[in-house]
């Protein structure tokens, strides 16, 4: 082994080092459940729900950090998602459905650290925004085509527009640029582990919020 090559960039390092905490979300009942089309659109409309209450916090934040050396490049308007999620829940549940709308435990939990990193170290927003994103451009499709064949949504229309990114013409290449930034990121090890801690913490968020949905809605009657 070449002990002078090169670190490998710090994008993959994340990718590595979440690996099974990415695998240990996706493998929730909840999710298995969704994508085996066993469950009601409630459920469905019960999770878009937690997703708008995510995305919310993650947006107001990126509006105060645009212009923050490490958290402004990332915000990119082209991924924003809370009026979709909003255009969705209407479809799903009708013009008042912000109403009834209430975070699970999991997903106050979740907001409130999105918010604390977002105010006191914009390096542990981006592990956020980095788990959600990247997420929602990759396996965020094949909820999206489940969606669309158990519920008879219009195909990217109505009640799946969270997970399409109109003004990203070429998602791969969306991806590699994301992968860039994080690449640039100026950080020294012990920072860069901070991160990768954090992307790893936020995996566990998701888990915990799939595991509050699975209890809602083991599986339809």
């Amino acid at each position: 082994m070449d002990a002078t090559a090169a670190p490998a960039p710090f994008s993959q390092l994340l990718r590595s080092a979440t690996h099974d905490k990415h695998d240990e979300a996706n493998a929730s009942p909840f999710i298995g459940h969704l994508l085996a089309g066993q469950l009601g659109i409630e459920a469905y409309a019960r999770y878009t729900e937690q997703l708008w209450f995510v995305y919310k916090a993650l947006e107001e934040a990126a509006e105060a950090l645009r212009d923050d050396p490490v958290a402004g490049p990332f915000v990119r308007d082209e991924l924003m998602r809370t009026a979709e999620l909003e255009r969705d829940l209407m479809h799903l549940r009708g013009e008042r459905w912000w109403e009834g709308a209430r975070p699970l435990p999991a997903t106050a939990a979740y907001v409130a650290r999105i918010a604390e990193c977002a105010r006191t170290w914009p390096a542990g927003y981006v592990a956020h925004h980095y788990t959600r994103y990247l997420g929602d451009l990759s396996g965020g499709q094949v909820i999206r085509d489940q969606a669309e064949k158990t519920w008879g949504f219009s195909r990217k229309g109505d009640g799946v527009r969270f997970y399409v990114f109109e003004r990203i013409s070429n998602p791969a290449a969306f991806k590699r640029t994301y992968r860039a930034l994080l690449d640039a990121v100026e950080a020294d090890d012990l920072e860069k582990q901070r991160i990768v801690d954090e992307c790893r913490r936020a995996f566990d968020y998701n888990s915990a919020l799939f595991w509050e949905l699975n209890e809602a809605y083991p599986l339809s009657a």
